[in-house]
């Protein structure tokens, strides 16, 4: 059987792509113009700490951007997969049932067995739930709506 065609899953792109280049042009600028301003003076000045200043927080800006956008593309890689795992799992439970020939061979799914069930389950000394408020032995004469003012 062919592989269907399925969209591609969300990736981070053409914004994400934006501002990390954009980080990593203003920190080769800054890095250019320390380099051109330590190459002119002998002296540190405030220009130099300036463009000092704005290489490394433009360098770490970039670093973290890119870190950001690869752990978002990774992200979005998973969880296409998972969905069509999901999918394919879900897909091949339905053709199991529609093609089982009796019910053993397909494990049903359990079921919430009702009220008088679970009081045919519980014996006289299970644990009762707070919820539950004991609605066998104890509050035999009580209604619940009268436990409630």
């Amino acid at each position: 059987m062919a592989e269907t065609s399925r969209p591609q899953p969300y990736q981070p792109g053409a914004v994400s792509l934006f501002f990390v280049a954009k980080a990593g042009v203003f920190a080769a600028a800054f890095w250019i113009w320390l380099l051109v301003l330590v190459l002119r003076t002998d002296s540190a000045t405030g220009l130099q700490v300036l463009a000092a200043t704005g290489a490394i927080t433009t360098t770490l800006l970039g670093v973290v951007l890119g870190a950001r956008m690869a752990l978002q593309r990774n992200a979005a890689i998973r969880h296409a997969e998972m969905k069509k795992l999901l999918v394919d799992i879900s897909w091949n439970a339905f053709t199991a049932a529609g093609n089982a020939e009796s019910t053993g061979k397909v494990v049903p799914f359990p079921t919430v067995p009702g009220d008088t069930e679970w009081a045919s389950q519980r014996s006289g000394g299970d644990r009762v739930t707070v919820l539950d408020g004991g609605a066998g032995e104890r509050n035999s004469g009580r209604d619940r709506g009268e436990r409630r003012r």
